[in-house]
């Protein structure tokens, strides 16, 4: 579904806060914490005290001990409701032991988990919202997310997430307290929002979004929140020199294009520049990649469609600095026009490359963005991208690598971490800037070996970032696509990440500096 059906369907939360059952619920979702480690203890509910009375309670938690749920992480299990409580069914969902709800993460994951089980219920209302709002909130967005646009009538009526989540809030929360639940609710709609449009870029079809379909999306949805839009086409980018975005997206009769998108913050201090790799569709050009998984390449450019929406996320919450999204867009494709290994671009700003390997090719894209990006003499500078093999080599497919200036590098990942996108700080070492010298240009766009892929783009990517700014790379070559089965709130296909990472960040420049 697009970006804004997904809204519609599921703004209920936002709209139907509510602190009391309905006849009209058809279930009831309750989080169930696992028993001790030592055995002592039966699986219990979580914080249902305010909601259901203490016979309800012991109903429900009675019939699930009956057929043995445990209250494990990511264990689903429904039941038939008590006499006494105006739903169909009551589902639990296990949130693992007691110690891990400090984590927030715990709570979105849980509210995923069993909005992705819920597929066909009218209304849901759920008490996981008692362990935190917000992150229930996100949860359960992004738990109903499903992308349709491409199924027939027939198939999409049988993938039709809850019409309505309602979130309960207990009755004593009145007052300030009321009015922080409502801010960090209001809040959570907007990152979960946003979030589902990086998702829905990422898994719309490359034969859709082309270069200049992707420009004219990013347009209206940037335009509708507010950010002022510039947008540059394939004459205008050779024009001013554009390299690399030039040397990429000569192969494809799609031409490529570049999109700056500007949150103009009133009084704002700080200023940050974004950017994101925005290759539409990754053949790897004449460096042709392997055909088994080549159709995961409609995801690279996950890093554009994650900068796009944390631009207009940091629009819609008013974050106090000014925020400009830097976004190159090419279709690398092999054909008599595309470049070749061994050509020699001549990048934004006048750096020359040696193009070993045409499947290095969003380095390329980036490194013209970057300049420009830093023109604007930003603060502070976030690229993403889903940029190396190498990251899953080293990560895994759910943990993205930052890269890039000591102390920034480390903050974005602490927070990444602490938002649930698990970022891991990474180095850069001095020797791998050698392995990157080039026979007859400034930089070759590879080393000639195959260690450390990773480290060595960014290390390519410094080349092009001026000392003076905090820069931070977020590699996230896997885990802006899940290619395996969904997970907690984690669709199957884009994923979304790192919006909240990024919109997180921008929160706290805002908030420190």
């Amino acid at each position: 579904m697009s970006a804004n059906e997904f809204s519609d369907r599921v703004r209920g939360p936002r709209m139907d806060l509510t602190t009391a059952l309905s006849n009209d619920d058809d279930v009831l979702v309750v989080g169930l914490v696992a028993a001790d480690d030592d055995g002592e203890s039966d699986p219990s509910l979580l914080l249902v005290e305010d909601f259901l009375d203490d016979d309800a309670a012991e109903g429900i938690a009675r019939a699930l001990r009956a057929v043995g749920a445990t209250g494990g992480t990511g264990e689903v299990t429904r039941i038939p409701a008590p006499e006494s409580l105006p739903v169909d069914a009551v589902l639990s969902v296990g949130v693992g032991a007691a110690s891990r709800l400090d984590d927030p993460d715990t709570v979105r994951q849980a509210a995923g988990t069993a909005l992705r089980a819920l597929d066909g219920s009218a209304r849901v209302v759920t008490t996981l919202s008692a362990a935190g709002i917000g992150p229930a909130a996100e949860g359960a967005y992004l738990g109903a997310y499903r992308f349709d646009e491409m199924r027939s009538a027939k198939s999409r009526s049988t993938k039709q997430p809850p019409a309505t989540v309602l979130l309960a809030v207990a009755a004593a929360n009145k007052g300030t307290k009321n009015k922080q639940a409502r801010a960090d609710l209001d809040r959570a709609v907007i990152v979960a929002e946003s979030v589902a449009m990086a998702r829905d870029f990422v898994n719309t079809p490359p034969n859709v979004l082309s270069p200049a379909e992707f420009a004219d999306r990013a347009r209206i949805l940037g335009s509708a929140a507010g950010l002022s839009v510039e947008i540059l086409d394939d004459a205008e980018l050779e024009k001013a020199g554009y390299g690399g975005i030039i040397g990429v997206g000569k192969g494809s009769s799609r031409k490529p294009r570049l999109v700056r998108l500007t949150h103009e913050a009133k009084g704002a201090q700080q200023r940050v520049a974004l950017v994101g790799k925005g290759i539409t569709f990754d053949t790897g050009g004449i460096s042709i990649k392997p055909a088994a998984g080549m159709e995961n390449m409609t995801s690279d450019m996950g890093g554009a469609a994650a900068v796009i929406a944390a631009a207009v996320a940091a629009a819609r919450l008013d974050v106090p600095v000014t925020v400009t999204a830097t976004v190159p867009m090419a279709e690398n494709m092999p054909s008599a026009t595309a470049q070749r290994p061994g050509d020699v671009l001549t990048q934004y700003g006048g750096t020359t490359v040696e193009v070993l390997n045409t499947d290095a090719e969003g380095r390329l894209v980036l490194a013209d963005a970057i300049v420009r990006a830093l023109e604007d003499e930003p603060d502070y500078l976030i690229d993403t991208a889903t940029l190396t093999g190498a990251q899953m080599v080293a990560l895994g497919t759910r943990t993205p690598g930052v890269l890039g200036t000591d102390d920034f590098r480390d903050r974005v990942a602490t927070i990444s971490q602490e938002v649930g996108e698990n970022g891991w700080p990474m180095p850069m070492p001095s020797e791998l800037r050698s392995d990157l010298d080039s026979r007859v240009a400034d930089i070759a766009n590879v080393t000639n070996h195959r260690w450390g892929g990773m480290l060595s783009a960014a290390v390519f990517l410094r080349e092009f970032v001026s000392d003076d700014v905090q820069w931070a790379h977020i590699d996230v070559a896997g885990p802006a696509f899940n290619t395996g089965s969904p997970w907690g709130y984690t669709a199957k296909g884009g994923t979304g990440v790192p919006v909240r990472t990024i919109v997180a960040v921008l929160e706290d420049i805002a908030g420190t500096d």
